[in-house]
């Protein structure tokens, strides 16, 4: 098993690891929908809370959507391109790739958040500023930080399952493999370590964390043991325990407290925490201890994320419904 990357050797680490975040777009705005659609913001987020108060699940849904789009292309970024279905012969989505089958929660309520914008405003708000909004929204309504989103964004009229399979992190990653995946998408390993702070909030399957419980050795054995009682070795792929199990639907930094005591749920979890020296320990204590300060970076960390290739001016579309291109 790697160990982490001690201070030292990050100036050491090739430039790919430690790209900046790309630009925010001059056609990136958060007042972009004042004049064509105002109410824009209190439509999205009056939905996002009435779904998430209906099932607090609901908001690691949105959450994770904004995520996997943002990182399921080579060449665009956060594109609503994770929102497409398929059609049987002339075009295959993201949907069925690896990291999202039996994963993706929540299209539902952006068909709900569509349909009401549509009303308001036709063909004005694109579905991958809903995206960006209802994550912003989600995360909030369990009681995380706010931030201002760069609005702008249009829809793409393409998917790429491939890059899907090959761009997004997957929860058996090691440490280098997860700030390599970052790095190539423009985000520090700050960025990596805010962002799974994501974690701190939603649930995850028995055959992401099967082999977290029964063949890592750094992991607390009173919670291994307790999770074998409800993921068995065989079998029980899908049942589902919370990523946090102290505060699952609360936005807090119960996710890096949990590393502290080798409570990660996933692999790539606990490979934040191997020890209690290096740059990415020291960060995950940092967060444990104040929670501000992770609240301020995970906002700083989404808003970069949010900016990962977005299509802009005349480049793709404003769907009319965000499951099928116009």
């Amino acid at each position: 098993m790697p160990s982490q990357i001690p201070l030292l050797l990050l100036f050491m680490i090739s430039p790919l690891l430690l790209a900046a975040p790309p630009p925010v777009s001059a056609q990136l705005s958060p007042e972009f929908y004042e004049t064509s659609c105002p109410d824009a913001l209190s439509i999205i987020g009056a939905s996002v809370r009435a779904a998430v108060a209906g099932d607090p699940r609901v908001a690691a849904s949105l959450l994770r959507l904004h995520f996997h789009d943002c990182f399921s292309d080579r060449e665009q970024g956060c594109d609503a391109s994770v929102l497409l279905d398929d059609v049987a012969g002339s075009f295959t989505g993201e949907k069925t790739a690896f990291p999202n089958r039996d994963s993706l929660r929540g299209f539902e309520v952006v068909d709900v958040i569509k349909a009401s914008l549509e009303v308001a405003c036709p063909l004005v708000v694109s579905c991958a500023d809903i995206l960006a909004v209802a994550a912003r929204d989600a995360v909030a309504a369990l009681g995380g930080p706010l931030w201002t989103v760069q609005l702008g964004r249009r829809d793409s009229t393409s998917a790429s399952l491939s890059s899907t399979n090959s761009d997004l992190p997957s929860p058996f990653s090691d440490l280098n493999t997860l700030i390599s995946a970052f790095a190539k998408k423009g985000l520090s390993i700050i960025d990596m370590i805010a962002l799974s702070g994501s974690h701190t909030i939603g649930q995850a399957r028995c055959t992401v964390f099967r082999t977290r419980i029964y063949s890592d050795n750094n992991v607390n054995s009173s919670f291994a043991s307790l999770l074998r009682s409800k993921c068995s070795i065989f079998g029980k792929d899908n049942d589902l325990s919370p990523l946090d199990m102290s505060t699952p639907t609360v936005f807090d930094n119960g996710y890096y407290k949990n590393l502290l005591s080798k409570r990660g749920l996933l692999h790539s979890d606990q490979q934040l925490y191997l020890n209690e020296s290096g740059l990415v320990s020291s960060r995950v204590s940092l967060y444990a201890k104040n929670s501000t300060k992770f609240f301020r970076d995970f906002a700083s960390a989404m808003v970069k994320m949010g900016n990962i290739g977005p299509l802009i001016g005349e480049n793709g579309e404003i769907r009319t419904n965000c499951r099928k291109i116009n």
